[in-house]
C-alpha cells in the first residue's frame, strides 16, 4: 500500500515534534550536571550523556563507564544504562545497545520515550489511577472550571492553547490573564503559555506552536512530556487537592450513609404500621350470621394474601438487604455501627412479621371452620323446618280429639269401634316417637353450633315436646277410661280392627319412605355420595315386599266389601278404628313410586358435582406435586451455589441472578395454582388426599425461596464489597470459604463458638479463654451464639486493611487550612466541590481559640464526630 504525500508529511512533523520536545526534555534536566545536548540522535551513541540524565534524573549513582572511544566502549557503556532502566522494572522490547550506538533515530526516540515514563510520569497516581490515566485525570480536573476547555486526550484537546494556559492559572492565577484569552488565536494561546512556562516555571519549551497548530493530530506523546512537567513544578499544590479528595471522600460516604438511615428508618416505620393496622382485621373473629357474609370475609383474605401482602414481603426482605449493605458499608469505612431506632431493629421487625403469620394462618382456620359451620346449620335448620311441619301437620287436631268424651253416649259397637281406633292412635302416636327425638336432637346440635336463631328453634322444639307429653298423657287417660267401658261391650269387628291394624304400620312406613324421599343430604367425596345411592337401592329392593304388605292390606278392605255384599249390610263408608281409608294408601302409595325417580336423578345430580370436585382435587395435586419439590430443589441448590468455591464471587452472583430470573419466570406456575386453589374454595372441597401439599405449604415455601435467593444475592454482594475494599485475592477468598465450610458441621452457613475456635487454632492462632472471649466479641457483637461466613470474613481482614481514621481526616483539613487550627468558609468553598463545602459548613462548630478570625470552624471536632455515634 502506497502512502499519500500529505500522510508522509504528518509522521515526519510527528516524529520531528517528538525529536524536539525529548531534546529540551533531556536538556531540562541535564542543565543541573551543567551540560546539555544538540543532537538527540548523536549525542547520546557513546552512552556518556544516557548515562548522566539517568543519573540526574534518579538521584543514583551508576556504574563507572568506559573511557575509550571505541565501538565495544560505546555499546558497553549504552548496556549499562539499559541495564540500570531495566532494573526499574521496565521491560525494553526491540531496544539494542547497538542500535542506539548506530544513532537509529526511532530507536532512541523510543528509549526516551521510555525514561520519561518510567520517571516523569510512571508515578502519577490520582485517585487509584496512574500513568497516562491519571495524569488525564489530573488535567481534567484542574481545568474543569474554565470555559472553552474539554480535555478528553494528549492530542487535539491542546490544540487551541487554552488548556495549557488554564494549567498555569489554575496554580498561579497571577502569571495569566485567562479573561483575556481567546479561543480563536491558538498561536497566541500556545506561545503565551510557552513563554510563562519557560520564564516562571523554569519549564523549557519543547514544543512549536505552528507544529501543534497545523498538524491535524499533534504527536501524543510529546504533549504528555511536556504536560508532565506542569505536574511536577505544581506537585507542591497536589497535596491540597488530595486533602480535598480525600475529606470530599470521607463526607460522600457519610452523606450516603445517613441518607441509608434515613431510608431504613422510613421503611421500617411504614411496615411496622402496616403490621400494627393488620393484626386487628386478623383477630376479629366475630363470626357472620350468614354463609354470603362469611364468604365475603374469605373473599377480602384472599385479596389480603394476593394483592396487599405480597408488596410487604418484598418491602421485608428489601429492609433487611438495605440493613445488611448498611452495616458493611460502615464496617469497611471504619464507622460505628448503626442502631436504629427504639422498636425498628430487624428483629422487631421479624417478630412483628411472625407474629402477623400466626394471626393470618389462625385467621384463616378459623374462617374455613365457621364457613362449614354455617353450612351445616344451613341444613340443619332446613332439616328441623321440614320435620317440625311433618310433625305439627300430623299432631294438628289430636289433642281435641284425645279430650272428647263421644264415648259417653256411643253404643256397644261404637265404644269397641272407639277403642279399636283409640288402640290404632296409641301404635300411630308410638311410630312417632323417633320423628320428635329426632327433632330434638337437631335442636341440640343447633344450639352446640352456635345457631344465630337457636332462640326460635329452642321455642319452637319446647313447644313440640310439651305437646308430645300433653298428647301422652291425654292418650293414656282416655285409655284408661275406654278400658273401663269396654268391660260393657263384647261385640267387635275384626275386619275394621285388622285392616286399621296393618294400614296404621304400613301409612307410617310410607310417610317414612316419603321423608326419606325427599330428605335432604350434604356429602364431600364420591365414597359418601356412593353410600347415600348404595342406601337408595337397598330402599328400593324392599319395593316389592312393600307392595305385598299394600295388597295385603287391601285385601281386608275388599274382604269387608264381599261380606258386605255377600249379607247386604250397609257400610256407612267410614273404618270406625282408623281415619286412612284405602284411597289414602294408594294416593301414598302412589307418591312413593313417584319419588323414587325423583331421588335417582338427585343422587345422580350429586354424583357429576362430586366427580367435578375430584377433577378439581387431582388438577391441584398435579401442579402442587410439582411446585413443592421444585421449590425445595432450588432451595437446596442455592444453598449449595452460596457455598461453591469453585469460582469466583462473580460468577456466584451470575448463577444466584440466573437462579432469580427462573425463579421470578416460576411464578406464573404459582398464581395458576392460586387459581385452581381458589376454585376448590369456591366449590367447597376442604381436604384433598391426592397431594401432602396446601396451598399454604406452597406460599410459605415460594415466600421463603424468594427471602433465600434475595439474602444469599445481598450475602455475595458484600463479600464482593468486603474483596475489593479489603484488597483480598480471589485465592484467599477460596481459602477462608474452604475453611469455613470444613467448620461448619452443620452445613447451615454458621459456625458454633466451639467450631470458630477449632478453625482459628487450624490456622495457627495461640487462644487463650481472654483472647477467644474478645474476637467473639468481634465476630458476634449481637451475642446471637454462631459465626457467619461475612463475620468471619471481616475477622481475618480486619487487621490488615486500610481505612480511613478521624486522625487522618484531621490531618487533611489542616492541610487545607496551611497548618491553622481552624478552618475558614472561603478556604472550604475554595477547595472542596460546592455539595461537600456545603455539607461541612452546615455542621462544623465555631471555633473558639485566641486569635481566632470571625466565622473560624472547628474541623478538629468535626473530624472525631465523623467516627463516633451516630445521630440517627
Amino acid at each position: 500500500m502506497v502512502c499519500s504525500p500529505s500522510a508522509s508529511v504528518n509522521v515526519y512533523v510527528t516524529q520531528l515534534d517528538r525529536w524536539l520536545t525529548f531534546t529540551a526534555w533531556c536538556n531540562s534536566h541535564l542543565r543541573k550536571a551543567g551540560t546539555q545536548i544538540e543532537n538527540i540522535e548523536e549525542d547520546f551513541r557513546n552512552g556518556l550523556k544516557l548515562m548522566l540524565l539517568l543519573e540526574v534524573i534518579s538521584g543514583e549513582r551508576l556504574p563507572k563507564p568506559d573511557k575509550g572511544k571505541m565501538r565495544f566502549h560505546k555499546i558497553a557503556n549504552v548496556n549499562k544504562a539499559l541495564d540500570f532502566i531495566c532494573s526499574k522494572g521496565v521491560k525494553l522490547v526491540s531496544i539494542g545497545a547497538e542500535e542506539i550506538v548506530d544513532g537509529n533515530v526511532k530507536m532512541t526516540l523510543g528509549m526516551i520515550w521510555t525514561i520519561i515514563l518510567r520517571f516523569a510520569i510512571q508515578d502519577i497516581s490520582v485517585e487509584e489511577t496512574s500513568a497516562k490515566e491519571g495524569l488525564l485525570l489530573w488535567c481534567q480536573r484542574k481545568t474543569a472550571p474554565y470555559r472553552n476547555v474539554n480535555v478528553q486526550n494528549f492530542h487535539i484537546s491542546w490544540k487551541d492553547g487554552l488548556a495549557l494556559c488554564a494549567l498555569i492559572h489554575r496554580h498561579r492565577p497571577d502569571l495569566i490573564d485567562y479573561s483575556k484569552l481567546r479561543k480563536d488565536d491558538p498561536i497566541g494561546n500556545l506561545n503565551t503559555a510557552f513563554e510563562v512556562a519557560e520564564k516562571f516555571l523554569d519549564i523549557p519549551k519543547m514544543l512549536d506552536a505552528e507544529d501543534i497548530v497545523n498538524t491535524p493530530k499533534p504527536d501524543e506523546k510529546a504533549i504528555m512530556t511536556y504536560v508532565s512537567c506542569f505536574y511536577h513544578a505544581f506537585a507542591g499544590a497536589e497535596q491540597a487537592e488530595t486533602a480535598a479528595n480525600r475529606i470530599c471522600k470521607v463526607l460522600a460516604v457519610n452523606q450516603e450513609n445517613e441518607k441509608l438511615m434515613e431510608e431504613y428508618e422510613k421503611l421500617a416505620s411504614e411496615l411496622l404500621e402496616w403490621i400494627r393496622r393488620t393484626i386487628p382485621w386478623l383477630e376479629n373473629r366475630v363470626a357472620e350470621q350468614t354463609m354470603r357474609a362469611m364468604q365475603q370475609k374469605l373473599e377480602d383474605f384472599r385479596d389480603y394474601r394476593r394483592i396487599h401482602k405480597p408488596p410487604r414481603v418484598q418491602e421485608k426482605c428489601q429492609l433487611e438487604i438495605n440493613f445488611n449493605t448498611l452495616q458493611t458499608k460502615l464496617r469497611l469505612s471504619n464507622r460505628p455501627a448503626f442502631m436504629p431506632s427504639e422498636g425498628k431493629m430487624v428483629s422487631d421487625i421479624a417478630n412483628a412479621w411472625k407474629g402477623l403469620e400466626q394471626v393470618e394462618k389462625g385467621y384463616e382456620e378459623w374462617l374455613l371452620t365457621e364457613i362449614r359451620r354455617l353450612e351445616r346449620l344451613d341444613h340443619l335448620a332446613e332439616k328441623f323446618k321440614q320435620k317440625c311441619g311433618m310433625h305439627e301437620a300430623w299432631t294438628g287436631g289430636k289433642e281435641e280429639l284425645l279430650s272428647q268424651k263421644d264415648y259417653e253416649s256411643a253404643s256397644l259397637m261404637e265404644i269397641r269401634a272407639l277403642m279399636r281406633k283409640h288402640e290404632a292412635f296409641e301404635s300411630d302416636l308410638a311410630a312417632h316417637q323417633d320423628r320428635v327425638e329426632q327433632i330434638a336432637a337437631i335442636a341440640q346440635e343447633l344450639n352446640e353450633l352456635d345457631y344465630h336463631d337457636a332462640a326460635s328453634v329452642n321455642a319452637r322444639c319446647q313447644g313440640i315436646c310439651d305437646q308430645w307429653d300433653n298428647l301422652g298423657t291425654l292418650t293414656q287417660k282416655r285409655r284408661d277410661a275406654l278400658e273401663r267401658v269396654e268391660k260393657l261391650w263384647e261385640t267387635i269387628d275384626q275386619l275394621y280392627l285388622e285392616f286399621a291394624k296393618r294400614a296404621a304400620p304400613f301409612n307410617n312406613w310410607m310417610d317414612g319412605a316419603m321423608e326419606d324421599l325427599q330428605d335432604m343430604f350434604i356429602v364431600h367425596s364420591i365414597e359418601e355420595i356412593q353410600s347415600l345411592i348404595t342406601a337408595h337401592d337397598q330402599f328400593k329392593a324392599t319395593l316389592p315386599e312393600a307392595d305385598k304388605e299394600r295388597m295385603a292390606t287391601m285385601g281386608i278392605h275388599n274382604e269387608i266389601l264381599k261380606i258386605a255384599q255377600t249379607y247386604g249390610i250397609k257400610l256407612s263408608g267410614i273404618n270406625p278404628y282408623t281415619t286412612l281409608s284405602p284411597q289414602d294408601i294408594s294416593t301414598k302409595w302412589d307418591t312413593v313410586k313417584h319419588f323414587v325417580p325423583l331421588r335417582d336423578q338427585m343422587l345422580q345430580e350429586e354424583v357429576a358435582r362430586q366427580q367435578a370436585n375430584e377433577r378439581l382435587r387431582r388438577q391441584f395435586a398435579a401442579q402442587a406435586n410439582i411446585i413443592g419439590p421444585w421449590i425445595q430443589t432450588k432451595m437446596e441448590e442455592i444453598s449449595h451455589v452460596s457455598v461453591d468455591i469453585a469460582g469466583s464471587l462473580e460468577e456466584q452472583m451470575n448463577s444466584l441472578k440466573q437462579y432469580e430470573q427462573n425463579i421470578i419466570n416460576y411464578k406464573s406456575n404459582i398464581d395458576k395454582l392460586e387459581g385452581d386453589h381458589q376454585l376448590s374454595q369456591e366449590s367447597l372441597i376442604f381436604d384433598n388426599k391426592h397431594t401432602n401439599y396446601t396451598m399454604e405449604h406452597i406460599r410459605v415455601g415460594w415466600e421463603q425461596l424468594l427471602t433465600t435467593i434475595a439474602r444469599t444475592i445481598n450475602e455475595v454482594e458484600n463479600q464482593i464489597l468486603t474483596r475489593d475494599a479489603k484488597g483480598i485475592s480471589q485465592e484467599q477468598l477460596n481459602e477462608f470459604r474452604a475453611s469455613f465450610n470444613h467448620f461448619d458441621r452443620k452445613r447451615n452457613g454458621m459456625m458454633d463458638p466451639d467450631d470458630f475456635r477449632a478453625c482459628l487454632i487450624s490456622m495457627g492462632y495461640d487462644l487463650g479463654e481472654v483472647e477467644f472471649a474478645r474476637i467473639m466479641t468481634l465476630v458476634d457483637p449481637n451475642n446471637t451464639g454462631v459465626v457467619t461466613f461475612q463475620a468471619f470474613i471481616d475477622f481475618m481482614t480486619r487487621e490488615t486493611a486500610e481505612t480511613d481514621t478521624a486522625e487522618q481526616v484531621m490531618a487533611s483539613f489542616k492541610i487545607l487550612a496551611s497548618d491553622k487550627m481552624y478552618i475558614t468558609v472561603d478556604e472550604l468553598r475554595r477547595e472542596l466541590p460546592p455539595e461537600q463545602a456545603e455539607y461541612c459548613i452546615s455542621r462544623m462548630t465555631r471555633y473558639v481559640g485566641p486569635e481566632s478570625p470571625p466565622g473560624a470552624l472547628d474541623y478538629i471536632s468535626f473530624s472525631s464526630a465523623l467516627y463516633g455515634e451516630s445521630d440517627l
